[in-house]
């Protein structure tokens, strides 16, 4: 019998899985006040999957108060994935701890969700139509620790989509915020109020008192006699609506006084560190390179805040960091603020390598007191690689016969360099005192000059001026400027563009770095061959 429970006990841990791959739940949050809604979402990628999912278990503790299905398909590659989403609006009927039961689709089951209710404070009996509503989750926090503000308009009217709300804008402090607005509803003094959730993150950079100032939302609200048949053209009817918060004074306290001066200042709820190899350095052997990753998370902190952790500098390791990664994450108590640091090391040596543990000193915000978190120390053993071995030989003479027969080629060479060196610069000192030789005076143009003038002509997009120097450069090459036109062809097309310029009214338009080009892309040989002809008749330099 025992036996046979442990089986099913087995097969159903087997098969849940299978069940949250084929639906999975999850909602956009998981503490709501009395009244309020919240949106459940059923995911899932069984494309074979048809029908609704059964809402029968919802009836004892929930009111649905609307379903919709959304169908998505993603394109990955020559893969199609299609995702079918479920999401169903639900009420709480009660308050305190909510447990929402699994739903069935087909053969799978969803998972069950757990949900804080609070019991919703005392209103007037009467209220506005649309009001704001601000509140602190604290009264008082450290310098640069976070504090969540929450802005609430709740509006018992139609509005319609040309809502805005101000920015927060604090001198003193750096704001963040937390995602995208909320909205939901909540039934007040049995009237149905629409929600719209703002969450700010505030870290004060000075400690004193600091103000958050009021906030105005604003918006249009729908005339119920044209909600039917708005106008399609012009300003939308309705009343303008503008509702103001209250100011709330924050008090913030100075970093404490035994907390350690030369460490940096990190108050957060929670911070944990932690360690990954890869692979595992259990059997690493010299010249492996081993991979190791340092996490650093802090909820209540962004990632800018978080400090760089000591580098591993130890004898035996050779260290290749990257760049450190960062990233922040949006939870119901604010920002989660993530470090990753990722280095290389390659042991160098054999034996034992000392890995010295790890610390940061933090404050912890939940409990008012100093902490610190480690990571402990660990020892390397390093084998000795005999990939990387070297052969020695067995006996001492032949080394000492194989020194001796290639210590004279090393001698012969450095001899052989030293003399054409000295005959190097003894060449040069008898050059030096031999009279120069000056260059012969030309008596027309030189290649060279001729090649700059039609550059500058060119350049400065003057067909005519082009043309001349064309015919000068020209009368100086081997060839003549039909026989290379004919050889290349951008040359051919660079003079029909220039002479289509002198002989028409387009010449004022004419662009001469494209005939350029063409000479430019001419070999530098066949241009030059006369440049080399001509310097070939001067007198050598240092005369024999």
């Amino acid at each position: 019998m025992n036996r046979i429970c442990v089986l099913l006990l087995l097969l159903c841990c087997w098969t849940l899985p299978a069940h949250a791959l084929g639906l999975v739940a999850s909602v956009d949050r998981d503490q709501l006040n009395s009244g309020e809604t919240v949106e459940l979402t059923l995911e899932s990628s069984d494309a074979t999957l048809f029908g609704k999912p059964d809402l029968t278990p919802l009836d004892t503790l929930f009111e649905v108060r609307g379903t919709r299905q959304v169908n998505h398909l993603t394109n990955l590659s020559d893969d199609n994935k299609a995702t079918t989403r479920w999401i169903i609006t639900l009420q709480p009927k009660q308050s305190g701890t909510v447990i929402i039961p699994p739903l069935q689709v087909g053969d799978y089951h969803s998972q069950p969700i757990s949900l804080t209710v609070s019991p919703s404070s005392n209103r007037e009996n009467e209220l506005a139509p649309v009001f704001i509503e601000s509140s602190l989750d604290q009264p008082s926090v450290y310098v640069q620790a976070q504090s969540l503000l929450t802005l609430r308009i709740y509006h018992s009217v139609a509005l319609y989509d040309d809502s805005s709300l101000t920015p927060l804008h604090l001198s003193d402090a750096i704001v963040e915020q937390l995602g995208e607005s909320r909205t939901y509803e909540k039934m007040i003094n049995g009237v149905r109020h629409g929600v719209i959730e703002v969450r700010y993150g505030i870290y004060p950079q000075h400690s004193g008192q600091l103000i958050i100032p009021a906030q105005t939302f604003s918006a249009t609200q729908v005339d119920s006699q044209q909600a039917t048949a708005p106008a399609p053209l012009g300003p939308k009817p309705g009343k303008m609506i503008h509702v103001t918060s209250a100011e709330i004074p924050l008090e913030v306290k100075p970093k404490p006084a035994d907390y350690p001066a030369t460490a940096a200042w990190l108050p957060a709820r929670s911070l944990s560190m932690s360690e990954t190899w890869n692979p595992e350095p259990d059997h690493c052997q010299v010249g492996d390179s081993l991979t190791r990753t340092l996490t650093l998370k802090a909820e209540g902190l962004s990632s800018a805040q978080l400090p760089a952790l000591p580098a591993t500098d130890v004898n035996g390791l050779r260290r290749y960091p990257d760049l450190p990664q960062l990233s922040n994450q949006i939870s119901e108590n604010g920002l989660i603020g993530s470090r990753e640091e990722r280095e290389a090391l390659v042991p160098t040596r054999v034996g034992q390598v000392e890995l010295p543990a790890v610390e940061v000193v933090w404050w912890n915000t939940h409990e008012d007191r100093l902490e610190r978190s480690y990571l402990p120390a660990r020892t390397l053993q390093v084998a000795d690689n005999p990939s990387l071995a070297v052969d020695t030989p067995i006996s001492s003479e032949p080394l000492a016969v194989s020194d001796d027969s290639t210590l004279w080629r090393w001698q012969l060479s450095t001899l052989i360099l030293a003399l054409t060196t000295l005959l190097g610069f003894g060449l040069w000192w008898r050059a030096r005192t031999q009279p120069a030789i000056l260059r012969a005076a030309q008596t027309g143009p030189s290649p060279r000059t001729l090649l700059d003038d039609l550059k500058r002509a060119c350049l400065a997009n003057d067909p005519q001026a082009t043309r001349q120097a064309l015919d000068a450069w020209a009368r100086q090459q081997p060839e003549t400027l039909a026989e290379m036109a004919a050889r290349f062809v951008l040359l051919s097309d660079a003079l029909d563009g220039l002479n289509g310029a002198l002989y028409s009214e387009t010449g004022q338009h004419w662009q001469g770095e494209e005939l350029w080009k063409a000479i430019r892309s001419i070999p530098a040989a066949e241009r030059e061959q006369d440049a080399g002809s001509d310097t070939s008749s001067l007198p050598p330099l240092y005369p024999k």
